[in-house]
């Protein structure tokens, strides 16, 4: 009978000591998960906080009839790591409507009117993701082509920086973007660039560079 009551407390005693090591591995595994959940909130963190928003990006977009303003936007987009934007007319311009010797041609027209806005075909659909837009058009008559008028008024540029570009053989860019604040007023507006349509990469990139964008 005596060494039956001692093998009876031998287990007892191991039962109690298994439950405690169950315990405190259930404690422990439970502080473990805790930690590791306290870590990956952490990490998370850190990463939210490290990670630029889409905000602060660079647009050129341009309106091109022969392919020279095409040409410096592109290497406008290329220089400042830009998004870049086409402005097509909805209608082309056809080698008559360009016809500036010709008093009833289309661009004629749409110049001497003041209220012509030729519509366009597309849209920037996150235009609010731009900080700066660098405007890019050919000059005609003096002034920016009266798509350009369109395309300012479909957005919103409060906030933005505008910084206009052109092209032309001879005419500088003169009042052609001054012209255009009120369509976009508020907006910053920074003084513009004229180039030739045979402007080079380096020209274009030198001249991106001085603008000083991020």
């Amino acid at each position: 009978m005596k060494y039956l009551s001692v093998i009876l407390s031998v287990l007892l005693l191991t039962c109690v000591l298994c439950a405690c090591t169950s315990g405190g591995n259930d404690e422990a595994a439970q502080n473990t998960s805790e930690e590791t959940e306290i870590q990956e909130t952490d990490v998370t963190s850190e990463i939210n906080e490290n990670t630029p928003d889409s905000n602060g990006k660079i647009l050129v977009a341009y309106f091109s009839a022969t392919g020279n303003t095409k040409a410096i936007a592109e290497k406008a987009a290329e220089a400042a790591n830009a998004d870049i934007f086409e402005i097509v007319p909805s209608v082309p311009y056809t080698q008559a409507d360009l016809n500036y010797g010709d008093d009833n041609s289309r661009t004629t027209a749409e110049q001497n009117d003041d209220s012509a806005r030729p519509e366009i075909s597309g849209t920037v659909e996150n235009m609010e993701d731009y900080d700066t837009v660098l405007l890019g058009y050919p000059i005609w008559w003096g002034q920016a082509p009266k798509i350009m008028y369109t395309f300012l008024e479909s957005y919103d540029f409060n906030g933005k920086t505008i910084i206009p570009f052109c092209t032309s053989g001879s005419s500088p860019i003169g009042s052609s973007a001054e012209n255009m604040h009120s369509l976009a007023a508020g907006a910053d507006w920074l003084e513009g660039q004229r180039f030739d349509g045979g402007a080079s990469a380096d020209d274009v990139s030198s001249w991106v560079n001085s603008l000083g964008l991020k």
